[in-house]
């Protein structure tokens, strides 16, 4: 007889996360890592890398999001069709302009996750909104509204 315990249901569930960027002092990157490891699911106990165990995110106030120093005007995203001199490069002010700051830190997101088949089904757990309304109140935990502790340097 096997001693082999099984993982309870609910240590898989999905639990919905929201992070107000007006309240959440942290920058692009650093809010991006902490999001992509909670859409991966790194944070629970039963994380495998070949199971899709990670939480929902919601994310409100995009419009308050902290980019430093010159990324603005020097960060591009690129595309490239294939064809030689088919390269496009789009500045972040652009993007920005065009489609929100949400869109930027969906990038940024998008390429803290690993690159495989898991990768799409993960995006689609992160919720974007430039405002500070969104559809998903009832769904959102009571205890996921704490914001994570910030590791502040003693000096």
């Amino acid at each position: 007889m096997s001693q082999k315990l099984g993982h309870s249901g609910l240590a898989f569930a999905r639990l919905w996360h929201h992070v107000d960027i007006a309240q959440d002092k942290r920058t692009l990157g650093r809010l991006a890592s902490s999001i992509a490891v909670t859409l991966i699911g790194k944070h629970k106990p039963v994380y495998h890398q070949s199971q899709d165990c990670g939480d929902y995110v919601v994310i409100t106030n995009c419009q308050a999001l902290r980019i430093t120093g010159k990324k603005l005007q020097q960060k591009h995203y690129w595309s490239h069709s294939g064809k030689p001199g088919h390269l496009k490069l789009t500045p972040m002010e652009k993007v920005i302009a065009d489609k929100g700051y949400g869109e930027t830190l969906k990038r940024a997101v998008s390429g803290m996750l690993p690159k495989n088949k898991l990768r799409k089904a993960r995006l689609e757990r992160l919720k974007v909104f430039d405002g500070s309304e969104h559809p998903y109140g009832n769904n959102i935990t009571a205890f996921a509204y704490q914001q994570p502790q910030l590791n502040e340097k003693s000096g």
